[in-house]
């Protein structure tokens, strides 16, 4: 076994020290002599994807003791974006992916480990440990938590957590009581696992077992499911195989794997936030991923499955149909898979894929009666975005495709939240809400809440909501992300006024602010909005270093 690292930390003369802190550990001599395997678990009894992490650490441990390792774990941190939405915590969430990867890092170089196991769920905990992975470049698998079920609301009636977040707007229309929501409140979310539909959580770890950093199964098998256990036992006794061949992550996350899971976040509809994940993720490989890279492949890929909040499936559906294997043979068929790619089974894309099929029609539709022949979602450019903002269009209405708005300007999400609730956005209205990016919130808040209370309200076919902050991967209608420059360095977005009228082209790829030139110049040579000085010390420091959405809204080196 390799085990060249942990060696120069743990053998020689000169190491008895270091040796006597291993035995206190309860470590043997036997164990000692064996290759140090880190085994990075974000349990946690605040998210409730992260809850029954520790099941799958205890199995992941036996399948490296398994294979002749010796694990050694140790924590990561992890934020619930569905417990921090719409207040001020929702400002730690995005800078906390920066905060694992790093404490990653400080741990397995501190600590010499030979390899490494990853296991998180939620949404910047996923990301933040594929980060990680790629900067130590050691050899590494990823096994997830697993996805939530849906929740029984009723006996022939499924829901999640975006089925309670949408039922807030229906209260304030007077279409559902409040012990209606709290009832559906109580039962929309059964257990534990990430939420049960194609959000962001899902969403990243459905692209890691893509990408191959993960075991087939890795994005779809429920929570509860004990295939879970086992597929963490495998993962296990993987790294171990991985360890013994030398195979390193950059070995298998290359350009090729790079388009392999930007053609399958557009086949599967996922969250507008792989757009902010994948960049800084393939940038640790030094990879670039450009948004460029995603609109050209959208518009090859097909978008083949509508899990909610898009549509009525959930991702236990989704496995149960042929999961990502199924996906990706079909999106093969059409040219669209590097099947050469290496992956941690130690096998190739299409040996992986090769017995995969799809096995029910109306989850994962096939190429020929695919959603639409686009992708799930696009970037789209113009006046209003000069270097992009992105859209999931699949979960748009046809209504919003193309359309003229009435900007209605907020400069934070609880002022625009007020307004929907109180009843002041009308159809057509186009709800601006700006300082939000990276830099200007910061943080880049996730806005669920606002897009949740339109659809709720029964607006979400006639208002769109337009913000240089990001959306959850439950978020449905028109909802546009990511408006890139953000308000905060100068973007054009800082420029518009209440009334003034936005042209949304999402097949032609625009955005624009329909105000002349000449009105912007004078605009531009009024005294700047800006916010107060954020209080807290870590979000000052992000805020100095965070780069450019476009980016990936990675740190500045």
């Amino acid at each position: 076994m390799n085990d060249r690292r942990s060696r120069d930390m743990k053998s020689g003369l000169e190491k008895a020290p270091h040796r006597s802190l291993l035995y206190a550990l309860g470590l043997t001599r036997e164990e000692m002599e064996r290759p140090l395997v880190g085994v990075v678990n974000a349990a946690s009894e605040v998210v409730p994807g992260h809850i029954h992490l520790d099941a799958l650490a205890r199995a992941v441990k036996d399948g490296v003791r398994a294979a002749g390792g010796t694990p050694l774990e140790f924590p990561a941190i992890a934020v619930c974006d569905g417990i921090a939405m719409n207040h001020e915590g929702m400002r730690f969430s995005l800078p906390s992916r920066e905060c694992i990867a790093d404490s990653i890092e400080i741990m397995a170089r501190a600590h010499a480990f030979d390899a490494l196991v990853f296991i998180p769920n939620c949404d910047k905990c996923v990301p933040g440990m594929l980060m990680a992975m790629l900067r130590l470049n050691l050899p590494s698998t990823l096994i997830s938590g697993g996805p939530m079920l849906p929740g029984r609301l009723a006996p022939e009636t499924k829901g999640d957590l975006i089925t309670v977040f949408e039922a807030v707007g229906r209260v304030r229309a007077g279409a559902m009581t409040e012990d209606g929501l709290e009832k559906m409140a109580e039962r929309a979310c059964p257990g534990c696992g990430s939420c049960a539909g194609m959000f962001t959580a899902n969403s990243m770890n459905c692209l890691a077992e893509t990408i191959g950093v993960a075991l087939p199964g890795n994005g779809t098998v429920p929570a509860v499911d004990a295939a879970r256990v086992r597929l963490a036992k495998t993962a296990g006794m993987k790294v171990m195989e991985l360890l013994g061949r030398g195979i390193l992550p950059r070995d298998i996350v290359t350009d090729k794997a790079a388009a392999n899971a930007v053609a399958v976040d557009m086949a599967l509809g996922c969250s507008t936030n792989t757009l902010l994940h994948l960049p800084a993720v393939f940038g640790e490989g030094g990879i670039t991923v450009s948004l460029e890279i995603f609109d050209e492949i959208s518009r090859k890929s097909p978008n083949l499955c509508k899990l909610s909040p898009a549509g009525r499936h959930y991702m236990i559906d989704l496995d149960n149909a042929g999961g990502i294997p199924a996906v990706m043979k079909e999106l093969d068929g059409l040219g669209l898979i590097h099947k050469n790619c290496l992956t941690v089974t130690g096998k190739t894309v299409g040996e992986n894929i090769a017995a995969a099929r799809i096995l029910d029609t109306e989850v994962i539709r096939p190429a020929a009666n695919a959603h639409s022949t686009q992708g799930g979602i696009a970037v789209l450019r113009g006046s209003l975005a000069p270097d992009g903002a992105v859209v999931k269009q699949s979960a748009v209405a046809p209504e919003m495709m193309r359309r003229e708005v009435r900007a209605r300007v907020f400069e934070a999400e609880e002022e625009a939240m007020r307004a929907i609730l109180d009843g002041r956005i009308k159809p057509g209205d186009g709800i601006v809400i700006r300082f939000e990016g990276p830099r200007g919130g910061p943080g880049m808040r996730e806005m669920l809440s606002p897009t949740s209370a339109v659809t709720g309200m029964g607006l979400g076919r006639d208002v769109a909501l337009l913000t240089d902050g990001r959306f959850s991967g439950g978020t449905n209608g028109a909802a546009i992300g990511h408006i890139s420059p953000e308000a905060a360095d100068g973007g054009p977005l800082a420029l518009v006024r209440e009334g003034d009228r936005i042209r949304i082209d999402i097949p032609a790829r625009r955005l624009d602010l329909l105000v002349d030139t000449e009105e912007l110049a004078r605009r531009k040579a009024e005294p700047a909005a800006t916010r107060k000085e954020c209080p807290y010390p870590v979000l000052r420091r992000y805020a100095r270093q965070v780069g450019p959405t476009a980016g990936g809204a990675r740190y500045r080196d």
